[in-house]
């Protein structure tokens, strides 16, 4: 009978949704069992459906590990407590996921420099409590860096496979329902741009559109004034408050198509960072979990089928994607994706 190889997931930093993902695939696997090592933060943002999870921070988690035979300890966010990251990687055979290619580039002195152009008092406490001088060093000592859009992998990068497809009913709305996931703000999103598309539809069908995200600000008051002018026909939803796990699953399902404005660049740390070619938005894991067709701007590169870009008539486009079937299981069941990852891991602990 083959061994279970063991390993542990750390994510005491900023990952919540990345956590879920790696334990929801994980759950049922017969040949690795996982210890996962979480935060009280992510902790109250993670449903552990009964596996191990473990309370920690950066003043435990070395300890923790200490007496603990891991084949691999995934590290699942290095974005502080680099001190910390920097000892696990020095005494444990690790992985660590990589968020944002362009800052683990950064020189020492790039990392000074970058703590007086934004969130100063912040960044003076990485540096001296933190270690983030020692940020490049955390990612040189792992033996292995995982990204998690297939887009990004290269010689360096090996792609994690995380994001799988789960069972749902296809949605029978009246409306066309289009949902734009994420946090309603102009800094990684063009809500502007979504606003002047909608003030200028003229749809013969009904739509619905659904801003599945916290909306505050300019952005919040935009919202308000559109609501009140839009015909009859088109009708918006938004939040003013935090969305809840519950809600935005719901939404989800609900949507016919996704409507994702990305950016095409936005900064991490001071430094420049590229949607799809040095940073994976979060969307594209959306689309993947809730097996929904997404239109993506027009500049935006990629290889995926059920990723479109957006097109001048976007109101044919929406209709005929509601239209359009398309099988996200065969690809991005369960089953398909945890083989994948099953035989990356094989891998990474074979090393």
């Amino acid at each position: 009978m083959p061994t279970v190889k063991r390993i542990a997931y750390i994510e005491i930093d900023t990952h919540a949704e990345i956590a879920q993902a790696f334990l929801e695939i994980m759950k049922g696997s017969a040949s690795f069992s996982v210890d996962y090592y979480f935060s009280e933060k992510i902790k109250s943002q993670v449903d552990d459906h009964g596996e191990p999870v473990f309370s920690s921070d950066s003043s435990v988690i070395l300890e923790q590990l200490k007496d603990k035979k891991y084949d691999l300890v995934v590290i699942g966010t290095v974005h502080r407590f680099f001190n910390t990251f920097q000892a696990i990687v020095a005494r444990h055979h690790a992985a660590v996921i990589v968020h944002n290619l362009n800052f683990i580039k950064a020189s020492g002195a790039g990392l000074v420099r970058s703590i007086f152009k934004k969130d100063r008092m912040y960044r003076m406490k990485l540096l001296w409590k933190e270690g983030l001088l020692g940020a490049p060093e955390v990612y040189r000592g792992a033996e292995n860096l995982l990204v998690l859009d297939e887009a990004l992998v290269s010689e360096k990068f090996r792609f994690l496979p995380l994001f799988f497809t789960q069972p749902g009913i296809v949605p029978e709305n009246k409306s066309v329902t289009v949902v734009i996931p994420g946090g309603v703000s102009q800094q990684r999103r063009d809500y502007r741009h979504i606003f002047t598309v909608i003030r200028m539809l003229k749809p013969e069908k009904p739509y619905h559109f659904i801003f599945l995200g916290k909306a505050q600000g300019n952005e919040l008051r935009e919202l308000e004034t559109l609501s009140q002018e839009l015909p009859h026909h088109i009708r918006i939803t938004y939040f003013s408050k935090r969305v809840s796990s519950g809600e935005f699953t719901a939404r989800m399902q609900e949507a016919d198509v996704l409507w994702c404005p990305i950016q095409e660049k936005t900064e991490f740390f001071s430094r420049q960072e590229i949607y799809g070619k040095t940073k994976m938005t979060g969307n594209l894991g959306d689309a993947i979990k809730f097996g929904k067709w997404a239109v993506f701007p027009a500049n935006y590169q990629s290889g995926l089928d059920f990723i479109v870009l957006e097109q001048k008539d976007i109101i044919s486009q929406f209709e005929r994607l509601k239209d359009t079937p398309y099988d996200f299981q065969k690809q991005y069941g369960k089953p398909a994706v945890q083989a994948k990852l099953e035989r990356l891991l094989e891998e990474l602990t074979a090393i």
